[in-house]
C-alpha cells in the first residue's frame, strides 16, 4: 500500500477502503506523507466525494490519530457546540458562557478560520495573552473548576484534522460534505463531549449554499455522532447575510461582549437563543424550548453569562481589561452611498472575501492573522 496508489484510486472515482484511509491518516500525521501528496488526495476527495462508509472511516481515523479524552470523572453531561462556519459568526463566544453559567460543563475545541469563514480560535487569540494551546490536564481542570474551557486543536487531540484543516483552507477545498463532517466530528469525538449541538449554516456565507446541502451534512454528522455514542442535534441557520453587524476577529469579540451585556442584534439573538435552548434541552434541564430561551436570556440580564466569559478569559491568561478597550484598525475607510435608499441585502460571501483580503484570514500557510482587520455595518443600514 502506498499513497500514490490511494491518490490514483480516488482520482479515478473509486471507493477507498478502511485500511487505505487509516494508512493515509496515520502516515500523514507522522510526517511520512508530504503536504503536496495529501493535497492531491484531498483535492480528489473534494472533486469526487466520499460515500457514508468512507466518511465514517475518515472521521474515526482522524479522531483516533491522537488521544480521546474521557471527561466522565467531571460530569455525566459534557456539552459542546460547533458551527460549520459563517461570516461574522461570533455565536460560540456568546452561547458557551451562557451555558456554563447555568452549571452545564462546556468542553470546546474550536478551529481557526477556514476560507471566508472566521474561526473562534482566531477571535479568542485577538485577546492579548489568551492561550488556546493549554495542555489537556489544564483543559480538564478548567472544565472541572469553572465549568468551561475553549481551546484550539492540540498535538494530542485529532492532530490529523489539524494538518488537513490547514491544508484544505489553502487549496480551496472547504466546501465538501465528507471533509467538513469528518473535520467537525473527529474534533468532537476527541474532545470528550457526549452531547453536541451542531449549527449547520446555509447560504452565501456558508460552505453549504443550499438547504438541501445543509440537510445532507446534518444527516451525515448525526449518523457519525450516533455511531460514536454522542447525542447530536443539528440546527440549520441562515447565512445569506453576515450575522450581526461586524466581521473581523477583534470586532466580533467586541460585539460578543456587548451581546453578553444585553445589547444583541436581532439576528444574533435568534440564533443564540435557539442554540442555547437546544443545549439546555440536551442537558436534561427542560424540554420546553421557549422556557429554555428565557432561561438563557436571564443569564445575560443578571450578568452571569458575561461574568463567566470574564472568568474564562482570566483562567486562560487573557487580559480582561482588553474587553473594555478593544483597539481599532489603524486605517479606516467609510464607503458612502451616492444616492438615497435602503440596504436590503448584504452578500455574505463578498463581505467574507473582503475581510480575508484585509488580513482577517490566511492566503498562505505562513500568513499571520491581522486581528484588527474588519468590516463593520451600522445597525440602521441593515434594513
Amino acid at each position: 500500500m502506498n499513497i500514490k496508489e490511494i491518490i490514483a484510486k480516488k482520482r479515478d472515482k473509486q471507493i477507498l477502503d478502511k485500511q487505505e484511509i487509516e494508512y493515509f491518516i496515520t502516515e500523514y500525521t507522522n510526517g511520512n506523507i508530504t503536504d503536496y501528496q495529501a493535497a492531491a488526495l484531498i483535492m480528489a476527495i473534494y472533486i469526487n466525494g466520499m460515500n457514508y462508509e468512507e466518511t465514517k472511516n475518515l472521521t474515526l481515523a482522524m479522531a483516533n490519530s491522537g488521544q480521546i479524552l474521557d471527561l466522565h470523572d467531571i460530569s455525566d453531561t459534557i456539552i459542546d457546540k460547533h458551527s460549520s462556519g459563517g461570516v461574522g459568526d461570533k455565536i460560540t463566544l456568546i452561547v458557551m458562557p451562557i451555558i456554563a453559567s447555568l452549571g452545564i460543563p462546556v468542553a470546546k475545541m474550536s478551529g481557526r478560520g477556514l476560507g471566508i469563514t472566521g474561526g473562534t480560535i482566531d477571535k479568542l487569540e485577538s485577546i492579548p495573552g489568551y492561550r488556546t494551546d493549554i495542555d489537556l490536564e489544564e483543559f480538564k481542570k478548567n472544565i472541572k473548576e469553572i465549568g468551561i474551557s475553549l481551546i484550539g486543536q492540540t498535538k494530542d487531540l485529532a492532530p490529523a484534522d489539524k494538518k488537513i484543516y490547514a491544508l484544505r483552507d489553502l487549496i480551496s477545498c472547504t466546501e465538501s460534505i465528507p471533509l467538513i463532517a469528518s473535520s467537525i466530528m473527529s474534533k468532537k469525538i476527541a474532545a470528550g463531549a457526549n452531547k453536541i449541538v451542531l449549527e449547520v449554516t446555509c447560504g452565501k456565507g456558508a460552505f453549504m449554499k443550499t438547504r438541501k446541502q445543509a440537510e445532507e451534512l446534518s444527516k451525515v454528522m448525526s449518523e457519525i455522532g450516533k455511531l460514536a455514542g454522542i447525542e447530536t442535534v443539528c440546527v440549520i441557520t441562515n447565512m445569506e447575510q453576515p450575522i450581526g453587524k461586524s466581521v473581523g476577529n477583534s470586532l466580533e469579540v467586541e460585539e460578543a461582549v456587548r451581546a453578553l451585556k444585553g445589547e444583541m442584534e436581532e439576528d444574533v439573538k435568534e440564533v443564540v437563543l435557539e442554540i442555547s435552548a437546544q443545549i439546555i434541552k440536551l442537558a436534561g434541564i427542560s424540554c420546553d424550548l421557549e422556557k429554555n430561551k428565557q432561561m438563557a436570556l436571564e443569564q445575560i440580564h443578571n450578568g452571569s453569562a458575561y461574568n463567566k466569559f470574564v472568568e474564562l478569559i482570566k483562567r486562560q491568561y487573557g487580559d480582561v481589561t482588553y474587553l473594555s478597550n478593544i483597539p481599532k484598525a489603524k486605517y479606516k475607510l467609510e464607503v458612502l452611498s451616492t444616492k438615497k435608499g435602503y440596504v436590503t441585502e448584504l452578500d455574505a460571501e463578498k463581505i467574507g472575501k473582503t475581510a480575508l483580503l484585509l488580513g482577517a484570514g490566511r492566503m498562505k500557510k505562513e500568513d499571520t492573522i491581522d486581528h484588527t482587520s474588519r468590516n463593520s455595518f451600522r445597525k440602521e443600514d441593515r434594513r
